[in-house]
C-alpha cells in the first residue's frame, strides 16, 4: 500500500462538479493499493499517518501529529501510485490492485483511519475527480508500507 501524504490548509475533491470531500486544516492522503496488501498494510499506514510528526508547535518544530491539531484527513482513491514507468513511455498498472480488491482495501483504510481522527473525508472510488489543494509549506511524504521508500 503506498500513500503520498500532503500537509493542507484545504483539500477538496469533486465528482461530476459536486463536491463528495472537503476538509480545513489537515491531511490530503493519495491512496495507492496493490493486490499483495493486508489488513496489517491497512494498519501499518494508517497509524503511520496519523502520527507523522509533521505539523509545527509553538516554536516552529515539526513536532505535532494530525491527531495532536485535531486536523482533518481526505482519502482518495489513486491506484497509479502503482504506475511502473521504468520501461517506454506509457505506465505500466500491473502492481495496482484489482478494482474489488482494492475498493474494499481502501474502505478498510478509511475505517482504520476515523479510529485516530473524528473528521475523515473521501472522494469517489473509480471515478474522475478533480482535487484541489492548498499545500502548506509545502510538506509532501511518500509513504510504503512493504517500506520500499
Amino acid at each position: 500500500m503506498r500513500a503520498v501524504v500532503q500537509r493542507v490548509k484545504s483539500s477538496s475533491v469533486k465528482v461530476d462538479e459536486n463536491v463528495v470531500g472537503k476538509i480545513d486544516k489537515g491531511l490530503l492522503v493519495l491512496l495507492g493499493v496493490e493486490d499483495a496488501d493486508t489488513d496489517e498494510d491497512i494498519v501499518y499506514l494508517a497509524e503511520k499517518i496519523c502520527n507523522l510528526r509533521i505539523f509545527e508547535d509553538e516554536t516552529g518544530k515539526l513536532n505535532l501529529s494530525l491527531i495532536d491539531i485535531a486536523g482533518s484527513l481526505l482519502v482518495v482513491s489513486q491506484f497509479t501510485l502503482y504506475g511502473d514507468c521504468r520501461k517506454g513511455r506509457r505506465p505500466n498498472f500491473m502492481m495496482a490492485a484489482k478494482p474489488e480488491y482494492a475498493e474494499k482495501m481502501y474502505l478498510k483504510f478509511v475505517d482504520e483511519c476515523k479510529k485516530y481522527v473524528s473528521n475523515v473525508e473521501t472522494g469517489k472510488f473509480q471515478a474522475y475527480m478533480e482535487v484541489e489543494i492548498i499545500n502548506d509549506g509545502p510538506v509532501t511524504l511518500m509513504l510504503d508500507s512493504k517500506k520500499n521508500f
